[in-house]
């Protein structure tokens, strides 16, 4: 199967490249949901590339397309995800079936909360995001798939939220989860703990941010959060802030 990939690389002329995001997006969503985040991260010499990906997408396959672009990559490389892509992001480094460097996860569902029998339109905006700009770029996109916030997420993938804490130690690398404060989809509490089972694995909550957390009205304070992190990986320390303040 191939996949479309969406690269947003630094500008050039420019500084050299200082590592790669690899990012699966969520239930409904398409790489280019992602070109604000991505563009944002590129200015900062990171490249990103956006795999168009399905909740049910076949694990193998979406294995060897991350590998085969990570083989090429400036590291370090890290797999992030949002949504369901979280939960795919999570399930490979978990069966150890990538080598990453570090794990991104924003906005992980939780499977328990779906329903199916809503389908209103403005109901799932609120649930997505603040952002007047990116409510208005859903509302217009023909390639997003409205209601699918409100499936189910695929039992295998939900599993993964559930293990203990020695599930979790094939994961190498470090790992930010980043999560909504006011996700009313997946609760805050959910990443928390997550992020207490996960080996080198630091918690970052948005104030009144709801479940695309990416995407939402602080997303460029949230895209500056996971540069600095970032650069905190690229230096070995990514639990210790590059900037502190007094």
């Amino acid at each position: 199967m191939t996949r479309e990939i969406l690269t947003f690389d630094p500008p050039q002329p420019g500084p050299a490249v200082r590592g790669t995001v690899i990012l699966l997006p969520g239930r409904g969503e398409h790489p280019g949901v992602y070109e604000r985040f991505g563009r944002r991260l590129s200015l900062d010499a990171y490249t990103v590339h956006a795999l168009a990906v399905r909740p049910d997408d076949d694990p193998a396959d979406l294995r060897d397309q991350i590998a085969a672009l990570a083989a090429d990559a400036v590291g370090p490389v890290v797999l992030a995800g949002s949504d369901t892509g979280a939960l795919h992001a999570l399930a490979l480094a978990t069966e150890g079936k990538l080598d990453v460097d570090g794990l991104l996860l924003a906005g992980t569902p939780d499977n328990d909360e779906a329903d199916d029998e809503a389908t209103d339109w403005d109901q799932e905006l609120e649930l997505r995001t603040t952002c007047p700009t990116h409510r208005g770029q859903l509302t217009e996109d023909a390639a997003f798939t409205r209601g699918s916030l409100f499936e189910p997420v695929p039992d295998r993938l939900g599993a993964f939220l559930r293990l203990g804490d020695e599930a979790y130690a094939a994961i190498s690398g470090n790992t930010l989860v980043i999560h909504g404060k006011s996700d009313l989809l997946s609760p805050p509490t959910l990443a928390a703990s997550l992020a207490a089972r996960l080996p080198s694995a630091t918690l970052a909550l948005v104030s009144g941010a709801p479940h695309d957390v990416l995407n939402d009205a602080s997303h460029r304070s949230v895209a500056a959060a996971v540069v600095q992190w970032l650069e905190a990986l690229r230096a070995g320390a990514p639990a210790r802030p590059i900037v502190e303040y007094a």
